[in-house]
């Protein structure tokens, strides 16, 4: 990287333990800072605030001050890589900045105003947040006036805004601490290379609380302990394990399982670990050979080859884990998992080890989990490759700490364990498990189609000798998910309904009936008061679980706990559907048409309301997004591309012809993180789902001019219903949220050469130019402003590949919180108000509608329509 050419010729890396540039560290959702205490030449704090994939880095003479009379010199250096981030040490004597250098705070960093940090950095005048564990609140660097003017050093000034944080006098005292914010060290142990190493901080998305870390190298990892693992008293007094003879040893141990509860235990004794999200797999070694059974006994081995050769290093053992797919940012992806299966390329799954069982013919069972960790933790560290096996660090306090960050990760949850309880076959008290986000393994008994597509999953689980129905499963499928699935739907195609029991559907159109022998995992937002679930998507399908043992699982809570809301603060922060919300009560528009302003919160609770209806308009296609992070006030900027800190939770989609992933939301949490985000628009290409170079949709734009009556663009859109009804096409209509309408035509999947995106924008170009023809007085298809007063704009070019249209129920960044409402034919009529439509009022005008309840039935072939045009 160019921005770190001075870092790296100022330093000899075979001489210091300073990060190179090459070291990779996971992307965050936040901006991370670090203060560095630097006993140098003369002591002095060095500031670092993460921005553009670096650290922008200051030497502050006298250190930060929280008394806002205090200018402290801030001299800028040379920027420097985020690995620095967790750099504590001693840089060699001769070697630049050579001394002893602690961490001595660290956490996350907001710019104020509504100027890009960049834009302040160019004008030299910098506003930020710091929420640190020493330094919290409002602060300012202010580049000093011959600077400003090419001064030949580049002088700052370090000062401290007046806030709830800042003090009057003595804003030094923060500096007396002495011990480090990662390590606990002093800069003398530091310098002595005494004490424990520092606990990581940039290797996360997020910190835990400054505890722990999610590394996909690693996993949610404790502090990791220089050398081999301490033992304290209590440890080194426990039994040790009992010699078992060769044949005590078994093929296959039942597994331990998990009782779920809402939050983990409270109190001491208790170890957290995340909860991952993959194929529970029990390794045996054994005289040179590898076996890996499921949960169930089932022999796995050749479908996990690269996992089962990376055993062959270890001695004669039995160790209990898990078998996970990673994503691009290290955190576990059932669904790649699933491809991996499907596609038999597991050359790349990780196996991550969190018990021991048996080792060189000794029975562990019957140790406390934390004797059985340490010998495991040892076992991996020296023969493991710590690429396909990893072990699976832990926590010993703080179960809410580590459940909630492993919620900002986007994780699936945590499982808490007793320290002292020995490993139990089957289920029970000493495992529990806490989730981030409700999900479920169900049982598939039928699945329903529209016009012939498939369009969700019939789902139930067991009750006692019933098979109860528990609801439909309409998202999270992609296309190439459908087709690897509806072959194994139609292998158990039955001719009766396998539920019983109360509620049980009907046969219906489009519905099929399936045997229940398939098992889905599932994620969705909750139970209705009748035992449904509520807005579900699938995940896959898993092969690991006998459908007979699907049961309703629905959780106890932990002892001495309340259960949280589906959307309940945490810590200043709001979780909606176990998304994190910060600065929930941020406004985002400053009037919702009610006199009252819209918030994140809002637009996030608005999202999860209308999701379901949305999906299906956005899902598998690349979406762009309107972002206003400081409401629509601020600074207001589109995203189409994917970037440094993308929430897992969106889908990365590649694109010929351009290297960088666009965005894609398939799944109701997905547009919960474009709220955290500040997305407010989505603006959706038209192209057909996952298939980006085939076109989905028309959109015809209806844009008035000045002078223009609203009246007048509704009769607009019942002249271009009419031309496309003559084509045979059929439309729908929806406002903008603007001043205009949109009326859209869904294209029916086309077969060998058919019309491309140039011919769908030709087409859309001449339906326009031929209503304009007829009433030039009305209408115009030339985009200048001199041609527009008293006309509408027929904006036919939505219909290009990579052109974009507002997606329906989209809010827009406009005063008045207001949204791109579908309508019925019958509601386009005079007097027709687009400004009642925003988000407070859309959830109860949707739940009443019935507009565009039959779009999926109206896909009709453009080349046919193409050749009635050529006729006319």
């Amino acid at each position: 990287m160019e921005k770190l050419k001075i870092y790296r010729t100022k330093r000899d890396f075979k001489k210091t333990r300073e990060p190179s540039d090459s070291i990779a560290v996971a992307p965050s959702n936040r901006l991370r800072f670090v203060i560095q205490k630097h006993d140098a030449t003369r002591l002095h704090y060095d500031l670092r605030l993460e921005l553009d994939g670096v650290f922008k880095s200051w030497a502050v003479t006298r250190g930060p001050s929280l008394d806002p009379a205090d200018k402290r010199l801030a001299v800028e250096v040379e920027d420097h890589p985020l690995a620095y981030g967790d750099f504590e040490g001693t840089i060699p004597k001769g070697q630049y900045g050579g001394g002893t250098v602690q961490l001595w705070d660290r956490g996350y960093w907001e710019p104020e105003g509504k100027l890009s940090p960049q834009r302040q950095l160019e004008k030299g005048d910098l506003k930020f947040t710091l929420d640190g564990k020493r330094l919290q609140g409002s602060f300012v660097l202010v580049r000093m006036k011959h600077d400003r003017d090419g001064g030949k050093r580049t002088n700052w000034l370090l000062i401290k805004h007046r806030d709830d944080h800042a003090v009057d006098s003595d804003g030094d005292a923060i500096l007396k601490g002495d011990a480090s914010v990662a390590s606990g060290r002093t800069m003398k142990a530091i310098a002595a290379g005494r004490g424990r190493s520092p606990k990581p901080f940039l290797l996360a998305e997020q910190a835990v609380d400054a505890d722990a870390v999610w590394d996909s190298k690693h996993g949610l990892a404790a502090e990791k302990r220089a050398g081999k693992p301490v033992r304290n008293k209590a440890e080194a007094a426990r039994p040790k394990a009992r010699k078992a003879a060769a044949a005590d040893v078994p093929s296959f141990v039942p597994p331990q399982l998990c009782r779920s509860v809402e939050r983990p235990p409270a109190g001491r004794g208790w170890v957290h670990e995340i909860k991952f999200d993959g194929y529970r797999i029990q390794a045996r070694a054994a005289a040179g050979k590898v076996t890996l059974k499921t949960r169930k006994g089932l022999d796995w081995t050749r479908r996990f080859g690269a996992v089962a050769k990376a055993f062959k290093k270890l001695p004669d053992c039995i160790i209990d884990g898990e078998v996970v797919a990673l994503d691009d940012h290290g955190a576990p992806d059932f669904a790649a998992l699933q491809a991996a299966l499907s596609e038999e390329k597991t050359e790349n799954l990780v196996f991550f080890a969190f018990d021991l069982l048996f080792l060189e013919g000794e029975d562990w069972r019957k140790l406390p989990v934390l004797a059985r960790k340490e010998r495991l933790a040892a076992l991996i560290r020296d023969a493991a490759d710590g690429v396909t096996l990893r072990y699976v660090e832990h926590f010993e306090t703080g179960g809410d700490a580590v459940l909630k960050s492993a919620c900002r990760l986007s994780l699936e949850g945590i499982v808490s364990k007793q320290g002292d309880a020995p490993y139990i076959s089957g289920r029970s008290d000493t495992w529990t498990k806490a989730k981030c986000r409700a999900g479920h393994e169900v049982v598939i008994g039928g699945w329903a189609t529209t016009a012939g597509k498939f369009r969700s999953l019939l789902v139930g689980v067991h009750r006692g000798p019933h098979f109860i129905y528990i609801g439909r499963v309409g998202t999270g499928y992609g296309a190439a998910k459908v087709e690897k699935l509806l072959p194994r739907l139609k292998e158990h195609e039955a001719e009766t309904s396998p539920f019983t029991g109360k509620g049980a559907p009907r046969r219906a159109a489009g519905v099929h009936w399936v045997e229940p022998a398939l098992v889905a995992e599932i994620e969705f937002a909750g139970w209705t008061g009748d035992g449904m679930v509520r807005q579900a998507a699938f995940k896959g399908l898993r092969e690991d679980k006998p459908a007979a043992e699907v049961e309703t699982e629905l959780p106890a809570p932990a002892a001495k706990t309340t259960p949280p809301n589906p959307a309940s603060a945490r810590g200043g922060r709001v979780d909606v559907l176990g998304v994190p919300l910060s600065n929930p009560d941020k406004p985002l528009w400053p009037d919702a048409e009610d006199g009252e302003p819209a918030t994140k919160l809002d637009l996030a609770r608005y999202f999860e309301t209308v999701g379901a209806w949305l999906l299906p308009h956005i899902q598998g296609r690349p979406c762009s997004l309107l972002r206003a992070p400081d409401g629509i006030e601020g600074e207001i900027f589109f995203q189409r591309h994917a970037g440094l800190g993308t929430s897992s939770l969106f889908e990365l989609v590649k694109i010929s012809g351009d290297r960088k992933p666009y965005l894609q939301i398939d799944r109701i949490q997905a547009l919960i993180a474009t709220a955290q985000i500040g997305g407010i628009e989505l603006h959706p290409w038209n192209c057909r789902p996952g298939e980006p170079e085939v076109p989905g949709r028309l959109v015809f734009d209806l844009d008035p001019g000045p002078g223009v009556s609203f009246d007048a663009v509704i009769a607009a859109a019942k002249t271009m219903k009419e031309r496309l009804d003559a084509l045979g096409l059929v439309s729908f209509c929806k406002t903008t949220g603007g001043k205009g309408l949109h009326v859209v035509t869904p294209l029916a999947k086309p077969g060998r050469s058919a019309p491309d995106w140039p011919a769908a924008k030709d087409f859309a170009r001449r339906v326009c130019g031929q209503i304009a023809a007829d009433e030039p007085e009305r209408y115009v298809v030339n985009m200048a402003k001199r041609l527009r007063e008293g006309r509408i704009f027929l904006d036919y070019l939505r219909n290009d590949r990579m052109a974009t249209a507002v997606a329906p129920l989209s809010p827009r960044a406009r005063p008045g919180a207001h949204v791109s409402m579908p309508l019925t034919w019958p509601q386009v009529k005079v007097g027709l108000d687009p400004a009642r439509f925003t988000i407070r009022a859309i959830p109860k005008l949707l739940a009443a509608s019935k507009a565009w309840a039959d779009y999926d039935e109206a896909e009709r072939p453009l080349a046919e329509a193409i050749r009635k045009l050529g006729r006319s």
